[in-house]
C-alpha cells in the first residue's frame, strides 16, 4: 500500500495538471492537422483520428478542471463519467462516417501529411502515457489513470491509422481506411465503458497527516473519493 504525505500528494496533483496542459496543447495541434489532411484526402480514418484528438483535449480539460479544485478527489467520479461520455461520442461519429464511406464506396487519396502525423504521435504519445501512469498509480487517482488510457488509445489509433494510410498509399486499398476507423471506434467503446464504471486503478493511496496512515479494507485512506474505491464500497 502506497503511503503519501500531504506535500507529496500536492506535488503529484501539480504534475497531473501540467501533464494535462501538455496533452491538451499537443492534441489540439494534432487534431487540426489531422482534420485538414483528412478533408484534403477524403480520409475517414484521418478525420476520425482528428476528432479523437479533440476528445483527448476534452479528457485533458476534465483533468484540469478536477485538479484545479482544492480537493481533486471530490470531483473524481464525475470526471470519470465525463471522460467516458467523450469516448462514446467519438465512437458514434466514427462508426457513422466509416459505415457511410464503406457503403458509398468513396476512395481516400494518399496522405503523406497524415502518415507523418501518425509517426509523430507514435513517438510523443507513449512518453505522455508513461508519465501519466507513473503519476496516477502513485497518486491513486482513477481519473489520471483513465486519462492515461485515453492517451494510450491515441497511441494505438496512431498505429492503426499509419497501417491504413500506408496500405492505401502503396496499393490503393481504400477500404483499409474506413476499416481502420472502425477499429478506432471499437476501442473507444471499450475504454469508454471502463471509464464510466471507474475501472482504471488498482488501489487508492492513503493520505498521511501524521506518522501512521489510517486505511479501510480496500486500502483507501480517510477522505479518499477515488472512483475505484467508491466502486469497491458499493
Amino acid at each position: 500500500m502506497t503511503v503519501l504525505t500531504s506535500d507529496r500528494r500536492a506535488a503529484l496533483s501539480r504534475r497531473s495538471l501540467w501533464l494535462a496542459y501538455a496533452t491538451a496543447g499537443y492534441n489540439l495541434l494534432e487534431g487540426l492537422v489531422a482534420i485538414a489532411a483528412g478533408a484534403a484526402a477524403s480520409s475517414t480514418a484521418l478525420i476520425g483520428f482528428g476528432l479523437d484528438s479533440f476528445v483527448e483535449v476534452s479528457s485533458a480539460a476534465v483533468l484540469i478542471w478536477q485538479f484545479r479544485s482544492r480537493v481533486p478527489e471530490d470531483r473524481e467520479r464525475l470526471a470519470l463519467r465525463l471522460i467516458g461520455l467523450s469516448f462514446f461520442a467519438l465512437a458514434a461519429w466514427v462508426i457513422f462516417d466509416a459505415g457511410r464511406s464503406l457503403l458509398a464506396g468513396g476512395d481516400a487519396d494518399a496522405s503523406p501529411v497524415g502518415i507523418g502525423l501518425a509517426v509523430a504521435s507514435l513517438i510523443v504519445m507513449p512518453l505522455l502515457v508513461r508519465a501519466k501512469r507513473r503519476t496516477g498509480r502513485e497518486l491513486g487517482s482513477a481519473t489520471v489513470m483513465a486519462d492515461s488510457t485515453q492517451t494510450m488509445l491515441c497511441t494505438y489509433l496512431s498505429a492503426v491509422l499509419l497501417v491504413g494510410l500506408v496500405l492505401n498509399a502503396l496499393w490503393g486499398w481504400s477500404w483499409a481506411d474506413p476499416i481502420a476507423a472502425l477499429v478506432i471506434a471499437g476501442v473507444a467503446v471499450k475504454e469508454g465503458a471502463e471509464a464510466w464504471r471507474g475501472e482504471q486503478c488498482d488501489d487508492c493511496a492513503p493520505i498521511v497527516t501524521g506518522e501512521v496512515p489510517v486505511a479501510d479494507s480496500c486500502g483507501c485512506g480517510p477522505g479518499c473519493a477515488d472512483a475505484c474505491c467508491i466502486n469497491r464500497k458499493i
